[in-house]
């Protein structure tokens, strides 16, 4: 498919939702629940507008992950003079005793 063809598709999607939402929201009234539901589906479609613009100004296609620089981390023991005046928050006192 085109990306034409993928932006009409979605449309009518967008379109087929938001009757089924119409349905809903006679069958269940106008409360806090649908009337999100019909916010969210009004922000989808200003959303495809705003997609369907930038495809149509050749926005860019894809994006490039960026380069993450790979970090090795030693086996090895830690130096345990490290950890000596240290506590361990959360797991008391090393005597065992609470404050």
């Amino acid at each position: 498919m085109s990306l034409k063809d993928d932006l009409t598709a979605v449309e009518r999607s967008l379109d087929h939702l938001a009757r089924s939402v119409g349905k809903l929201e006679a069958q269940l009234g106008a409360g806090l629940d649908i009337r999100r539901v019909r916010s969210d589906t009004d922000h989808l479609r200003e959303s495809l507008g705003l997609l369907k613009q930038s495809a149509a100004a050749g926005g860019p296609r894809r994006q490039v992950a960026a380069t993450v620089e790979m970090v090795s981390i030693s086996d090895a023991p830690y130096n345990s003079a490290l950890w000596t005046d240290a506590e361990d928050e959360g797991l008391g006192s090393r005597n065992g005793h609470a404050p």
